[in-house]
């Protein structure tokens, strides 16, 4: 049996301020534009949610002690042996579906590790699978021309120094009082730098600080920390205690490299990045008979998230063999296929300057404005007219030139009687300034 490896050596100094902000920063170590800039322009990821939990169909950390009994949950592990598991062939899924990062939940609120761990027996090498999960999929990334980066779960039900062990327990039963906050700070920081130096992650995408146990020093001095070990990792806003999840409005006040909206696409931003991470189903991890979203749902989100000038964490939930069920696999090798066709109109743009509405939304780069119309009333689209920008000429992307009249007030373009693409056909707009220059548009004219 492994033993838990305690480091040597004196924690970096914790702050006691009460608001986290990139400000209290020491700049320097901050994560680099040039970095967050080439982050932001891949625009199409895969989120993965994955673990012994794939057993029982129920939701990744979230259903022990509900619909899983710990005692049950807890031990899954003991039994789950994804033989048919094939890095190559997730990070292939990804490829074709024009994702261009892989994000894995190497550890979860279960606290399981898919990775082999020197500091817990809670890991992949203690089920009968015994390999290193983590490990192929960065070697296939890389192979690839995938992003590898990394989910890291702030809170372990698991871990015994971690205070809270049952988050729906009121009458005091799910508290380990004999919990020692800071010696479960030092696993973190340990199988972090375990994880930085194995498998030298893109990004690190931390998630859950919302318990009481995670204090605003403890989220400031481990980014601090972590950019010790690599200076440019990118690292997401959930590790401070201020982050934008369901429901909740984005917000500049968090520590991290960008703000993270949940099962929701972010509204309009030109100046937070942002990373809208969104399932391809209802739930994260897998579910049998799951309800999966349509194509032009899954197209169209990709479409407005871009042109609210964020990311897409697009996720898929594994099943317990290893496999990835065949109707997530065909639904988003066919958003690829619509990126074979569209992708200049996602990759390296900016969003904006409109608004995104149910009708249509805006990306843009150099001179062109790319218009992905959703839907329309008829075969005239009226929006909002650019001031003081003439467009020079309008086409389908791809396809036709498109007759358009501009004036003060809107631009009316002639679609073609049939769009296209019923799910989102894309209209170029080639202007004769930067469509940088042009301010944000907020009023509709509805089509």
């Amino acid at each position: 049996m492994k033993k838990l490896v305690i480091a040597l050596g004196m924690l970096l100094t914790l702050h006691t301020a009460t608001a986290q902000t990139n400000a209290q920063l020491d700049q320097h170590i901050l994560t680099s534009k040039k970095v967050m800039d080439e982050f932001m322009g891949l625009r199409f990821g895969m989120f993965i949610h994955w673990g012994p939990i794939a057993l029982r169909g129920t939701e990744i950390g979230w259903s022990r002690h509900r619909e899983v009994p710990a005692a049950d949950y807890d031990t899954l592990y003991k039994v789950f042996n994804p033989t048919k598991f094939n890095a190559e062939e997730w990070v292939k899924v990804a490829r074709d579906a024009g994702m261009k990062y892989l994000t894995i939940t190497a550890k979860h609120h279960d606290g399981f590790c898919l990775w082999p761990s020197a500091y817990t027996d809670y890991d992949i090498m203690s089920t009968p699978y015994k390999k290193d999960v983590v490990g192929a999929l960065a070697k296939a990334c890389r192979k690839y021309g995938i992003k590898f980066c990394i989910y890291y779960s702030v809170l372990d039900w698991h871990y015994p120094d971690y205070p809270v062990d049952n988050p729906y327990d009121t009458t005091g039963k799910g508290i380990r009082k004999d919990a020692q906050m800071d010696k479960y700070v030092q696993y973190m920081k340990n199988q972090l730098k375990e994880l930085i130096t194995a498998y030298d992650p893109y990004m690190l995408w931390f998630d859950g600080p919302w318990e009481k146990p995670w204090t605003e020093a403890m989220a400031l001095d481990m980014y601090t920390y972590l950019k010790t070990i690599k200076k440019d990792v990118i690292i997401n806003n959930r590790i401070g205690k201020k982050f934008s999840g369901v429901g909740m409005a984005s917000t500049a006040d968090f520590l991290g490299d960008y703000d993270t909206p949940e099962q929701r696409i972010g509204g309009l931003d030109m100046n937070t990045p942002w990373e809208s991470c969104i399932t391809i189903a209802d739930q994260w991890a897998w579910k049998p008979h799951d309800k999966m979203k349509s194509l032009k749902t899954c197209i169209q989100t990709l479409a407005k998230t871009a042109a609210g000038n964020g990311n897409l964490l697009f996720n898929i939930g594994p099943m317990p063999d290893g496999t990835m069920e065949p109707a997530q696999v065909a639904r988003v090798r066919e958003m690829g296929s619509w990126l074979k066709k569209y992708g200049a109109a996602i990759y390296q743009t900016a969003g904006g300057p409109y608004v995104p509405t149910d009708n249509y939304a805006t990306t843009r780069k150099g001179n062109k404005i790319y218009l992905h119309v959703f839907q329309t009333s008829g075969q005239t689209l009226t929006v909002p007219a650019f001031p003081g920008v003439h467009i020079k000429k309008a086409y389908v992307l791809n396809g036709t030139t498109i007759s358009f009249k501009q004036t003060a007030a809107d631009i009316a373009l002639q679609l073609p009687a049939v769009l296209p693409d019923s799910n989102d056909t894309v209209i170029v707009l080639e202007i004769d300034k930067p469509a940088m220059s042009i301010a944000v548009i907020k009023k509709d004219n509805k089509g």
